[in-house]
């Protein structure tokens, strides 16, 4: 059967919504997309082929006891309960330097911004990932790239590090969690990032893919040795 391109647009539109309808849990009624970034000319990389793609789950507590990374504490909403939240879905090349901001691009629209506040509760960061990250693949807009980084990040199970002891607070610890909850994974798929030089403070888990988006070995490693002993930022109710 044969589609035409209206049709096929269409269906790509239907699968793209429901890809990013949330989990219930309503923005907050003031809620506005964030400005355009103005990217330095050293920040500008294009041209690198992608060999996989990195999708980056935060620990908020700690970006938010830390400021964060492209986008302040109090952009983060961390008056809120959080655990790990969505940072975003990166397309990497095999080696520095990665890509970013490959592209030009405008604000985001409300309705992106609010279907992917519950993943990641910043309209700066959501800025931020689109114009670094979703610029440089082929992704046609950014509705298309948050629906993929949305459908990555729903299928995988958070387990609850908080419920691990803290004397058995490890790297290996945080990617058995990991593993128990999504048998799908393998450890090499797994990279676990401590801050280094901050009591080796968990700040992100990291899953690697394919150009399939199939689950891959991190072509860089899987970050802190399973050995490592970690330190854990408390969330506000300890129940993640």
């Amino acid at each position: 059967m044969r589609f035409s391109t209206l049709t096929l647009a269409a269906v790509f539109a239907f699968s793209a919504a429901q890809a990013l309808a949330a989990p219930a849990e309503a923005p907050p009624p003031d809620l506005r997309p964030a400005p355009a970034l103005n990217p330095r000319p050293d920040e500008v990389v294009t041209g690198v082929p992608i060999a996989y793609y990195t999708l980056a789950l935060t620990w908020t507590p700690e970006w938010c006891r830390s400021g964060g990374s492209g986008a302040s504490a109090k952009e983060m909403e961390c008056a809120r309960p959080l655990g790990f939240t969505l940072h975003g879905l990166w397309p990497d090349g095999a080696h520095p330097p990665y890509p970013g901001f490959c592209k030009p691009a405008g604000p985001l629209d409300l309705a992106t911004v609010r279907a992917m506040w519950r993943r990641t509760p910043s309209a700066v960061l959501l800025q931020h990932e689109w114009q670094k990250h979703g610029t440089c693949a082929a992704w046609p807009d950014a509705r298309a790239y948050f629906a993929q980084s949305a459908k990555l990040f729903d299928r995988i199970a958070i387990p609850k590090v908080e419920a691990i002891p803290p004397g058995d607070l490890t790297a290996g610890a945080v990617r058995a969690a990991f593993l128990a909850k999504n048998p799908w994974l393998r450890r090499e798929e797994i990279f676990v990032q401590s801050l280094r030089g901050r009591d080796d403070a968990l700040s992100e888990v990291r899953i690697c893919y394919d150009l399939r988006f199939q689950p891959a070995a991190c072509p860089g490693g899987d970050g802190a040795p399973d050995r490592v002993h970690l330190t854990l930022a408390p969330s506000r109710t300890g129940a993640f």
